[in-house]
């Protein structure tokens, strides 16, 4: 009996551990014949792509078509083309690929021409890849955002809020501390060479500028940092490089505090380019009693984009201010619905005309909208 009981268990255990193996989170189980499908994600951490990730579960679980497994690649390039490179081994019908190195030509086109070779259909998502990437396979696809449009809309949100009557006091901005007519924000920047980042830096201090026309005008923080290394993208060479983080935008915020005051002006308005960023800048910020919901306390407008459940629960609580909804349901559906093509036996990017489609390109864009 004790050597029975011996075998069982080791068995349950290597049972566990392939079941467990290779960083991989199955989501759906799918029926016998059922499509294979990959999905690779840039890292399992971000709370957007975590969103997106159980909206794609849920939809996925919907249907006995697939087979799903997901895969962290941990913001290691090298790991998701190894990843990659092993699922089309084993079998893989179809890649979702949310690629580590956004920006690099050379990255995403090893991994459609993994897929091409092996005559696989893939899908890029959220993290843009060019153009060109697409169009050298048939079968390839991309569903993502228009970044430029969330920097437009940050903008709107933020020029809509410093105009609103209940912010001023006669002719002057309530957020205007050290009344010079100007308001100087701080800019927490995703990673270098991300199309998001740039778009959302770049045309969200355009924006809003545009529309206070004079009445305010949005201008550096002597809090923010400069940098000539990268593009040169205009007013974002002013920036602190949060790289999407909440950790490390409150170690920037709490060092950026030490020199820099929430009280006479330096510091009186805070752009992050994700909702993560932003909710990092709060933090620091609650530490000095400011941006604390409560009533009576201090408060730095703070902007955010892609309006995760943890942002909304922010703005209704009064210690956000606002942010841009990326619609991760619309994102989730979209790819799902891609993959449906796949399963049928069609193109990936068959049954598309319904979607808001970039000309002679296969890519979609899912619409942004404002929240607050």
């Amino acid at each position: 009996m004790k050597k029975l009981f011996a075998v069982s268990l080791m068995i349950l255990l290597v049972a566990g551990m392939l079941f467990a193996g290779g960083n991989n989170n199955r989501t759906a189980s799918g029926a016998s014949g059922a499509t294979q499908v990959d999905v690779f994600w840039y890292t399992f951490a971000d709370t957007y792509l975590t969103s997106v990730r159980n909206a794609m579960a849920a939809e996925f679980s919907l249907s006995d078509q697939f087979t799903v497994r997901h895969h962290d690649c941990a913001e290691n390039q090298a790991r998701q083309t190894q990843m990659v490179q092993t699922a089309i081994t084993q079998g893989t019908k179809m890649l979702i690929v949310n690629i580590v190195t956004t920006g690099s030509e050379e990255a995403a086109m090893n991994i459609v021409n993994l897929a091409k070779n092996a005559g696989i259909p893939i899908v890029f998502f959220n993290r843009e890849v060019s153009d060109a990437v697409i169009k050298s396979y048939a079968n390839a696809a991309f569903v993502g955002t228009d970044a430029n449009e969330a920097g437009y809309m940050q903008g709107e949100g933020i020029a809509k809020f410093l105009l609103r009557p209940e912010n001023w006091t006669g002719n002057r901005s309530n957020f205007d501390l050290n009344g010079d007519g100007n308001i100087n924000y701080v800019m927490f920047r995703g990673e270098h060479g991300n199309a998001e980042a740039l778009g959302r830096t770049k045309f969200s201090i355009q924006e809003a500028n545009k529309q206070l026309a004079g009445r305010l005008t949005l201008t550096p923080s002597p809090a923010n940092q400069t940098s000539t290394q990268y593009e040169n993208d205009g007013i974002s060479n002013y920036f602190l490089y949060g790289n999407w983080s909440a950790a490390e935008a409150a170690n920037l915020m709490r060092t950026a505090l030490t020199a820099h005051s929430l009280t006479n002006g330096a510091i009186e308005l805070i752009v992050a380019n994700n909702d993560d960023q932003g909710l990092g800048a709060i933090e620091a910020m609650n530490e000095q009693g400011f941006n604390t919901g409560r009533a009576g306390a201090g408060y730095i407008p703070v902007f955010g984009v892609d309006a995760t459940a943890v942002a909304q629960e922010a703005i209704r609580a009064g210690r956000m201010t606002s942010s841009v909804l990326q619609d991760a349901v619309g994102m989730a559906k979209t790819i799902v619905a891609l993959a449906k093509n796949v399963a049928s036996g069609q193109q990936v990017f068959a049954n598309t005309s319904s979607y808001n489609v970039d000309q002679g390109v296969n890519k979609i864009r899912v619409p942004y909208a404002l929240f607050e």
